[in-house]
């Protein structure tokens, strides 16, 4: 059940956050450039504003001008920025120590890099009481704990003492907020609270940000990329592009009468959960030209699967664990039960996605099909292959039928190495043919992915995010397989960038007539690109069918609690709560010797599996 809690804004009061005319540069090279452009806005108080648009858009810097976290001997800061009155920018670094955490507090995209890792959670928290208080050691732990229960984490008084590691990704979230609020801050910059995160958990943080803003009564200058989130969250809302603030007004305006061609890009870029309804196959994203705001609607696609045939991967029964060990003999205590009995077929030119969060074992299961990690037992075969039964020479040649995209493009790719050469060398490495032909397959690669042939001799930096993913699925192109495993392939991804990357791997398949396991967290997106889906938690598959049947029937309640998280871009559900219960996912953690239940599918419809309750 939802209710609505939506916020009153009375407009004659002083604002609690006054930005005029910010602009900041930096030193590149002997010279300023300017990253942020005569920026001005107003927070008002209990308003929440998000400032929204792409990487590079300014966003972060702005936010980090206001807190003054920018290194001064390389940045300039120049306009002026009032915080109840007072103008920060004139502040001696002292008494700006003194505002951050007590007066105006931030939450960062990336908890754990946030979090010290040598301290506990509880001491952590208390420093930022004791810091900006008078508070005894065992007051301040009597808040931090109160904090904690604030912010719904379970059992808060038995997890003062823990480390970050021991905390969910989520979780550890929750305790960032804890601590940007043990000063009642007047505003919270949250940049890119929610990024991340699985839609479950974003979708709970969404709603603990709106439950706290009312009962403290504070302000939220909320940073994102994420329009459907910028819906559900803000009153306002500021979009940037280039440093430049471009577009400014209420969000229902922005959403329904955005004039800016870059705010309609933005927005025609999001997916909406059910709009693939009486859509038989995939459909391209539509895109709009940001200079004339122009807006090009998809074709259909025409159907690429062979159906009836032997299908190109087939897995049954697949289980994969990594045994725990511990006392002085290294014995083994458990077993982290990551795949369980997986089973499904992918045919030819078709895209199967799967689906869970973090922790399910979407990825290991994509691993484990491409002999990444052995699996326990299971059969896998693949264009012929029998996977689990080669050696490493087979396994080397199997390989070239099937192709892997990481989440993380940067990390994907060696620093030291071109992009000609990154995309070349699979080829050579496999013996396909000589040097010069190798450089002609990775220059017709680009062009295929978008990039042009002569930016071969540029290195991985020197890319966007969006490119180097780009020059990733050209790598994996150069094998010419039959099957790729797209690992959380656009999830760290710009919204428009998602958009493109998303359209490119379905032209891929039109041309080359590619199978995708396409491994995913985002629903909305899912619903796009798949021809079926499967829902995994905790390393079974609970539900799987044709995409149209799995969405407008979803019958297993983990894939319902999925989609009910999904943020959806309409404005009028703001102050909406979805009150999904906060517990972490369980533990996949199982005692040595644990037999897996035996499982039970009940069939929906013509292919559409649920898994039924646990058969003694």
């Amino acid at each position: 059940m939802t209710t609505n809690a939506a916020q009153t804004i009375d407009p004659n009061r002083q604002p609690v956050l006054s930005v005029s005319h910010l602009t900041t540069s930096f030193l590149v090279d002997g010279e300023w450039r300017s990253v942020v452009k005569d920026i001005s806005f107003d927070v008002m108080p209990g308003e929440t504003v998000a400032i929204v648009g792409e990487s590079g858009s300014g966003k972060s810097v702005t936010s980090l001008s206001i807190m003054r976290l920018l290194a001064r001997a390389s940045s300039r800061i120049e306009g002026s920025i009032g915080l109840n009155g007072r103008d920060l920018l004139s502040l001696p670094e002292a008494e700006m120590r003194r505002v951050r955490g007590k007066d105006i507090a931030m939450i960062f995209q990336e908890p754990m890099t946030s979090l010290n890792p040598i301290f506990t959670i509880g001491r952590q928290i208390s420093e930022a009481l004791t810091c900006h208080g008078n508070l005894s050691r065992v007051d301040a732990k009597a808040e931090t704990i109160r904090l904690l229960e604030k912010v719904r984490i379970p059992n808060a008084s038995s997890r003062f003492d823990e480390y970050p590691h021991q905390f969910s990704g989520g979780m550890r979230q929750r305790v960032m907020i804890a601590m940007a609020l043990a000063s009642r801050p007047k505003l919270l910059i949250a940049d890119e609270p929610t990024t991340a995160l699985d839609v479950t958990i974003q979708g709970q943080i969404l709603d603990l940000i709106k439950v706290l803003q009312e009962e403290e009564g504070m302000s939220v200058l909320f940073i994102t990329h994420d329009m459907g989130v910028v819906a559900e969250i803000s009153d306002r809302t500021i979009v940037m592009y280039r440093g430049e603030a471009v577009e400014t007004g209420r969000t229902d305006d922005i959403f329904h009468r955005g004039r800016h061609p870059y705010t309609r890009a933005l927005l025609s870029a999001v997916p909406r959960l059910g709009s693939m309804k009486d859509q038989p196959q995939p459909l391209r994203f539509p895109s709009v030209d940001i200079h004339t705001g122009e807006r090009s609607e998809p074709k259909p696609l025409a159907d690429t699967v062979d159906h009836g045939k032997t299908p190109v991967l087939e897995v049954k029964n697949l289980v994969a664990r990594f045994d725990l060990r511990g006392g002085l003999l290294g014995r083994p205590t458990g077993a982290i039960h990551a795949v369980e009995n997986v089973s499904f077929a992918l045919s030819q030119g078709e895209t199967l996605s799967l689906v869970g969060e973090s922790g399910c074992g979407k990825s290991t299961t994509g691993r484990s099909i491409m002999r990444l990690i052995d699996p326990r037992s299971g059969e896998i075969r693949l264009d012929g292959y029998d996977v689990m039964k080669l050696n490493a020479v087979e396994l080397r040649r199997m390989r070239r039928s099937i192709q892997m995209i990481f989440q993380d493009p940067f990390a994907s790719l060696n620093p030291r190495m071109t992009i000609g050469a990154a995309v070349a060398e699979p080829f050579i490495e496999h013996r396909l043919g000589s040097r010069g032909e190798a450089r002609e397959k990775a220059a017709d690669l680009l062009e295929r992915v978008g990039l042009k042939a002569d930016m071969m001799s540029r290195y991985p930096h020197e890319f966007s995010g969006g490119q180097r993913q780009r020059i990733c699925i050209a790598r994996a192109l150069a094998l010419d397989p039959k099957v790729i495993v797209a690992d959380e392939s656009v999830s760290a991804l710009d919204v428009s960038i998602k958009a493109q990357v998303c359209n490119l791997l379905m032209d891929l398949q039109q041309s080359l007539n590619l199978s995708y396991l396409f491994i995913s967290h985002d629903m909305a997106v899912v619903e796009r690109v798949s021809h079926r889906v499967a829902v995994m938690y905790l390393g079974e598959i609970v539900e799987i069918g044709p995409r149209a049947s799995v969405f407008e029937n979803p019958q297993h309640p983990y894939t319902r609690k999925l989609m009910a998280a999904v943020p959806v871009p309409d404005p009028s559900r703001r102050g909406i709560r979805r009150n999904l219960a906060v517990d972490e996912l369980k533990s996949a953690v199982r005692p040595v010797g644990y037999i897996t239940p035996r499982r039970q599918y009940r069939e929906v419809s013509n292919g559409h599996l649920v898994r039924m309750e646990e058969v003694a």
